[in-house]
């Protein structure tokens, strides 16, 4: 049998057999004291791939955290093959201010991939992020959530196109993916396309734990594991049902055309027939209602928390489905994981 290697970092060493927790600094604040992240690394005595599961590149979503630490810390990976490289808390800054982009620079860390060392400070945390513990890897799930006021059911997000990420999104064993390429500087993006097959899971809404989707979310992060020999016992999950959505007809964001209270109609993640009536909109008064209806048989994979809406605001997420995908949602009870 092959012995496993050592994972290697700047200013340290993890070898096989051994579990590390450390905080990275990756940044420093005004006073020059250290940002630090918190990482946890296991190697494994057996050979295999190395995979990162990272989560609140946006720092107000929490669900992914969890996730991440329940591998790291719960998980029995005495027979781990290969190396995890848990990343719970990316954007370090965000998460101790509870909002979605780096505080004291105003950006999007996860538009800031792969990095610059000479750039901006979100680039030069990406930089250190990417460098030290993606690149080295095989490949990686990352955790996200919808912005607040809105809530996505669970799903992956994946270049379909490349076949090395499609693998990883099949083998999540979630009922719904969602093929693109994603934003540049989105560490799903950069990662593949440094040959680091990398997919997002979108899971629930900003600012809590949803149990249910966290542990839909660890059952996923399994099977991915299972497809790539890292857990040698365990098997590849089917999820009951798929669908992949591929190309701007098949999906659509729909949008408030008229302000007011919303009354949605259906809950997330329900199957909604060719006309239905999504929700409705009316004024504070109740004399004048707008009623949303959907352009085509779809699922809703998203849709809004906070009832209140401008002309434009989003109000749901919904994916189209072929005739034989609707039988399949409606014999399981017309939902998916929604939290």
């Amino acid at each position: 049998m092959d012995e496993a290697d050592p994972f290697t970092y700047d200013g340290g060493r993890v070898d096989p057999g051994e579990t590390a927790n450390i905080r990275y600094t990756v940044s420093e604040t005004y006073l020059g004291d250290p940002v630090r992240m918190p990482v946890t690394i296991v190697n494994g005595t057996a050979p295999g791939p190395t995979a990162f599961l990272s989560a609140a590149a946006h720092g107000d979503e929490l669900n992914g955290i969890e996730v991440v630490r329940e591998v790291a810390h719960e998980w029995d990976l005495t027979d781990l093959a290969g190396t995890l490289i848990c990343l719970p808390v990316l954007n370090v800054p965000g998460f101790l201010a509870q909002q979605r982009y780096l505080p004291v620079y105003d950006r999007d860390l996860n538009r800031s991939f792969p990095g610059k060392e000479d750039s901006t400070g979100a680039k030069r945390m990406a930089r250190q992020i990417f460098r030290n513990f993606i690149a080295p890897c095989d490949l990686g799930l990352d955790f996200h959530t919808s912005t607040r006021g809105r809530s996505n059911v669970l799903h992956v997000r994946a270049d379909m196109a490349d076949d090395e990420a499609a693998r990883v999104a099949r083998a999540y064993a979630s009922n719904v993916i969602i093929s693109s390429d994603g934003p540049s500087g989105s560490l799903r993006r950069e990662a593949s396309e440094a040959g680091v097959p990398t997919v997002t899971i979108e899971m629930g809404e900003a600012h809590r734990f949803q149990r249910t989707l966290i542990d839909a979310a660890l059952g996923g992060v399994r099977s991915v594991m299972a497809e790539f020999g890292m857990f040698p016992s365990e098997q590849v999950r089917w999820p009951g049902w798929r669908t992949v959505i591929e190309g701007d007809d098949e999906k659509t964001w729909i949008r408030a055309d008229v302000g007011g209270l919303v009354e949605m109609k259906f809950p997330n993640g329900s199957y909604v027939p060719e006309g239905a009536r999504i929700c409705t909109i009316t004024n504070p008064f109740k004399t004048e209602t707008t009623t949303v209806e959907a352009p085509f048989p779809g699922l809703l994979v998203g849709a809004l928390e906070n009832p209140l809406v401008y002309p434009g605001n989003p109000i749901c997420h919904l994916v189209g489905l072929d005739e034989s995908t609707r039988r399949a949602v409606e014999h399981s009870g017309g939902m998916v994981h929604r939290g």
